[in-house]
């Protein structure tokens, strides 16, 4: 089965150091939660086979710096990897981020993309406190294709809203809005965020009915555009 857990924020600055620093507490963490896929990385290439990568800060950062150096590269746009980690056959975890620049309009992201077996337990909501933690985005959520449909097709979600999934994150801001009677259960995350547990595999009725709720709230309300900062 395949899911995705995500952030978004906004505009962000960061050295090459610090988004060293941040994708090496990203694969720290997901060695600990997800060893099966983590056993070993290799980077993905815009050009060129894939190449394999350490899970140490030197890499890493040669690696952000080997990016920055592109002729196309921005600091507006931010600086993107790609990096997939393998290890138990039938696991795969897909880890892309972009960040640390100044967009106006593209938020910056980190996703993880999980390729496990059928009935395997995944720490969906661990990989989701994860990126909170390291990346400390403006909202998150775990999704997969069957909720991501859903919310195209029933609550007319578009791709770069704010969205939740089964699980979701939301920055102070956002989560301030979220109403009392909202149905899930709210965990306070270190930063003032909370992550919300919002349904089950396979309910995906229960993420719009969510979905729905928390964007007339105005929890969901886009970043303001053009951005002028990372998070509500």
């Amino acid at each position: 089965m395949r899911r995705v857990v995500r952030g978004f924020w906004g505009p962000r600055p960061e050295s090459a150091d610090a988004l060293a620093g941040r994708w090496q507490q990203t694969l720290d963490g997901l060695a600990v939660l997800v060893p099966q896929a983590a056993d070993a990385w290799s980077q993905v290439h815009a050009d060129g086979p894939a190449t394999a990568i350490t899970a140490d800060g030197k890499a890493l950062l040669d690696a952000v710096r080997t990016a920055q150096s592109a002729a196309d590269w921005s600091d507006l746009t931010g600086t993107g990897l790609r990096l997939v980690g393998t290890g138990t056959p039938g696991w795969e975890a897909e880890v892309s981020g972009l960040a640390g620049g100044r967009p106006e309009f593209l938020l910056q992201s980190l996703a993880v993309i999980l390729h496990a077996p059928d009935g395997a337990l995944v720490p969906e909501e661990d990989i989701l406190t994860l990126i909170a933690r390291v990346w400390e985005p403006d909202f998150g959520d775990v999704s997969d294709d069957d909720v991501l449909d859903a919310l195209e097709d029933e609550a007319g979600y578009a791709v770069g809203d704010p969205l939740v999934g089964r699980t979701g994150y939301l920055s102070s801001a956002r989560a301030a809005l979220v109403p009392e009677d909202l149905e899930a259960v709210r965990q306070e995350l270190p930063g003032g965020g909370e992550l919300l547990s919002i349904a089950s595999p396979g309910d995906s009725a229960a993420v719009v009915r969510a979905y729905e709720r928390l964007r007339e709230a105005g929890a969901l309300a886009p970043l303001p555009r053009p951005m002028d900062r990372a998070v509500l």
